[in-house]
């Protein structure tokens, strides 16, 4: 006889079937992108200390994931290549300096690449990489994507700054770097419409903006790109593979 706890039997075995078809529909075509800032061993929220970051790579690899840049899942998309089982993108804002000195050679260590976006003001300063550094990076299969120019949060400023920003980002690294520049990561994620119209006609191909979750074929703004934000963990790597799961089952509803 159906009663009430029998309906909630049933609800919840709907939706484990439900959350179990996703994962595998995620699992199979969707891309992670994670974002991390800093590699340092003493650093506040938004920075992960080297053991951790070790720690997780190592996971990724015994997991099978293979690390892909950007402008190869555009390529994918696009019908002019591939993409390997289990891609997955290695993201940095900021462009600090220890992402050259501790970060790329663990993640060389482990058979990793990555994309680093810059802040095209920040080069030579204090704690941030010098252009020479950048060039050495881009040179040993980093890609180097903005971070605007002053990083302020362009869904406050007006066109015209956002504009600027946008722009004059995308044209100086690409004077100091030598190559094209085709991906910008929204400061603090925040982006607007207004935003996409820039990149666009500036040429960009692709951003990533603060929306958490796995990139599926089906999505269609090539400028709100997710991301899996990785603070520096407080459960260790627990947390991290919870942060994935997370994304993983939740991408098809952002």
């Amino acid at each position: 006889m159906f009663n009430k706890r029998t309906g909630w039997i049933v609800l919840l075995l709907c939706c484990i079937a439900l959350l179990i078809f996703l994962w595998g529909r995620t699992k199979m075509q969707g891309v992670p992108i994670l974002a991390y800032h800093e590699v340092v061993a003493d650093g506040e929220m938004y920075s992960i200390d080297p053991k951790q970051f070790e720690a997780q790579l190592n996971y990724l690899k015994q997991e099978g994931y293979h690390s892909v840049s950007l402008h190869d899942v555009f390529e994918a998309r696009e019908g002019r290549g591939t993409l390997p089982d289990k891609p997955i993108v290695l993201t940095f804002d900021d462009g600090y300096e220890d992402n050259y000195t501790q970060a790329l050679p663990l993640m060389e260590k482990y058979g990793f690449s990555g994309t680093v976006f810059i802040i095209s003001s920040k080069p030579g300063e204090e704690e941030y990489l010098s252009w020479d550094e950048i060039r050495t990076m881009q040179d040993r299969h980093t890609e180097i994507g903005s971070h605007t120019v002053s990083h302020l949060a362009l869904d406050e400023v007006p066109r015209a700054e956002k504009q600027q920003e946008i722009v004059d980002s995308k044209r100086v690294i690409e004077e100091k770097i030598g190559r094209p520049v085709e991906f910008l990561a929204y400061p603090f994620g925040a982006y607007d419409k207004d935003c996409f119209e820039f990149l666009r006609n500036a040429g960009y191909r692709g951003a990533c903006a603060g929306v958490p979750g796995y990139n599926l074929p089906d999505d269609k703004n090539p400028y709100r790109l997710k991301r899996v934000n990785i603070p520096r963990p407080h459960f260790g790597l627990m947390e991290f593979k919870l942060r994935i799961l997370k994304s993983l089952l939740f991408s098809p509803f952002t």
